[in-house]
């Protein structure tokens, strides 16, 4: 028997359905939870992408944690629907920390593209969902810049890789594309004097429709983003990046954004010359 509740936030109605199964939680720890997630997802783009989603939480018995999560479009009469499958022993701490009910979310927040294109919904999808909990006051900014810092190596090309639309190794999909939004982002901010950022564009490429129940093209929805911004960023990286391997200087570009390990952390530099695009990377709008 499903249990069924309603979210509604951003201008959506979000179904949330509770598989047959046993959970230590209560129910409204992981209902608080999947709003949580509705709410960052919100703040980003300005509004939920889609005006009615599902979600379905598939209980595990005998597991720990949140073992997985998967996000189509136009599924079973929703456009957006996220399946999560939940151990039976989840605790509400593991609940706190799960990136994943935010990062499925996101997901619906632009068009279905093809297989080999797959790269940038989930390197999307990587990028945003820390900076939409950091905006949301879910995360410490220094928390997700010190998971860039570890993280973003893994997208950089290795020796035989091609293109992002060529290449479909693990790291390349997830962190090559987050790695793709990263430069994206700051270099639309160099270019606008930090005004506009790829945030501006995602929401513009929402706003015409660009969700994840429809097939749109890759130019096509980075052409969006880019009248929104004003820049020809997406459009001339994406042209380079998925038929060629780009290997970013990470370290000129944290010292440039002013994110450096110290010896207790994760150090901010002010006097950076980046420093204001990291500050407004991460600001609530």
């Amino acid at each position: 028997m499903v249990f069924s509740q309603q979210i509604e936030e951003g201008g959506a109605r979000i179904q949330v359905d509770f598989a047959s199964g046993d959970l230590d939680l209560d129910r409204a720890e992981v209902l608080n939870w999947i709003h949580e997630a509705v709410h960052a997802v919100t703040v980003y783009y300005g509004r939920f992408s889609v005006e009615r989603a599902r979600v379905l939480v598939v209980p595990v018995a005998g597991s720990e944690r949140i073992l997985q999560g998967t996000t189509w479009g136009d599924m079973r009469g929703f456009p957006g629907l996220t399946r999560i499958r939940l151990g039976q022993h989840t605790t509400k701490r593991e609940l706190v920390e799960d990136w994943t009910m935010t990062h499925e979310l996101t997901h619906m927040a632009f068009p279905n593209l093809p297989d080999n294109q797959h790269w940038m919904e989930e390197g999307l999808a990587t990028y945003i969902e820390p900076i939409a909990r950091v905006q949301a006051g879910q995360l410490p900014a220094k928390k997700i810049w010190q998971d860039m810092m570890e993280g973003m190596p893994k997208g950089q090309p290795r020796e035989g890789d091609l293109g992002l639309d060529r290449t479909h190794t693990w790291g390349r999909t997830y962190w090559g594309g987050a790695l793709f939004c990263l430069v994206a982002d700051v270099s639309i901010r160099k270019e606008t004097k930090n005004r506009k950022g790829l945030q501006d564009a995602l929401r513009a490429i929402v706003a015409e429709g660009g969700s994840i129940d429809k097939d749109w093209p890759m130019e096509r929805a980075l052409s969006i983003g880019d009248r929104a911004t004003g820049s020809h960023v997406l459009t001339e990286m994406y042209a380079k990046w998925s038929k060629e391997p780009v290997e970013v200087d990470l370290p000129d570009l944290w010292k440039q954004l002013g994110v450096k390990q110290g010896e207790a952390g994760i150090e901010f530099h002010s006097n950076a010359p980046l420093a204001a695009v990291r500050e407004a990377i991460t600001g609530a709008r």
